[in-house]
């Protein structure tokens, strides 16, 4: 199903179940799991984040480092409000909840529509805000008014894609007119992942192989793998949308490290349509070896068209 298709069959959902009165609201737990590189993937979803994913398995290994509502495998965006640029997480939609949810069980973003299939699962989130209206980042002010957004993020997941080790990942950010945003930035993807995935890589698509990657921070225009140094466990990010640029990070004193996948929208003379907006990953998961041939085959062929 294309993401557009996504959209209508869970905005239809959502339609007759107003119809036909109120009803328990979905979970947002799940478990599904597919073909992996000689074992299956396991991806596990939880209410307490809203239904983002909280856990990525292969053979034994953990591969995201799940602690409080943002370090997780998830999306957020990010909007100036029309007020100056865009500063810090200050109007930072985030799925699976908010600053303030911190490490507790239960998430200030809702879960709209969720259901599973197969190897895979679709759901709609109603994010929250990462910051409440009376808190900061970095100095700077929230400018939420509200600790729940009206932007929703729908998502689909499917483990078992073009190429072997692969996870498709969809999803669709629904922005409301009408709130002044001349900028997005969309973090489309991002996985926060245990500290012994210590060892950053960027793919070079002309080259087909893995280079070395320094701690940045920040993006750069190629692909991006973390692992472990023994090269066992390797997952990799890429997009076959234009524009996407992809970060990595080392939070030492957290523990963590993170990759994301980001899109820009928007230009300072004209306010940034209302609407849905689109974004197709693969997420690679195996040794490095495998991550590596993932992305040489994804890279060079039409086969992750929607």
């Amino acid at each position: 199903m294309g993401l557009m298709g996504l959209a209508v069959a869970v905005a239809f959902t959502a339609a007759c179940q107003q119809l036909a009165g109120p009803s328990v609201p979905p979970s947002g737990d799940a478990r599904i799991q597919g073909p992996g590189i000689g074992e299956e993937i396991v991806i596990t979803t939880t209410a307490r984040l809203a239904g983002a994913v909280h856990s990525v398995r292969w053979r034994g290994q953990e591969f995201i480092n799940s602690t409080d509502h943002g370090r997780q495998l998830q999306s957020a965006s990010n909007f100036d409000a029309g007020i100056e640029p865009i500063r810090a997480e200050t109007f930072n939609p985030t799925e699976a909840g908010s600053r303030r949810d911190n490490i507790g069980p239960t998430s200030t973003s809702r879960v709209l529509a969720f259901k599973t299939f197969g190897h895979g699962l679709e759901s709609t989130t109603q994010m929250a805000f990462w910051l409440t209206p009376e808190q900061k980042s970095q100095g700077h002010p929230a400018r939420n008014h509200t600790v729940l957004s009206e932007h929703r993020l729908t998502k689909r997941i499917e483990i078992g894609g073009p190429v072997a080790g692969a996870v498709a990942y969809d999803v669709t950010f629904h922005v409301p007119a009408g709130e002044g945003h001349r900028f997005g930035v969309f973090e489309s993807l991002t996985g926060y992942m245990p500290p012994e995935f210590s060892q950053f890589w960027r793919f070079d698509a002309q080259a087909g192989r893995l280079m070395p990657l320094d701690d940045g921070p920040g993006e750069q225009r190629q692909p991006v793998v973390l692992a472990t140094p023994d090269g066992h466990f390797a997952m990799g990010i890429w997009s076959p949308e234009p524009g996407a640029s992809y970060g990595r990070f080392r939070f030492i004193r957290e523990r963590v490290v993170k990759w994301n996948c980001v899109f820009r929208r928007g230009d300072k003379d004209h306010l940034l349509p209302g609407g849905d907006y689109s974004f197709r990953h693969f997420v690679l998961v195996g040794t490095v070896a495998d991550v590596e041939a993932g992305l040489r085959q994804l890279s060079a062929g039409p086969t992750a068209t929607r």
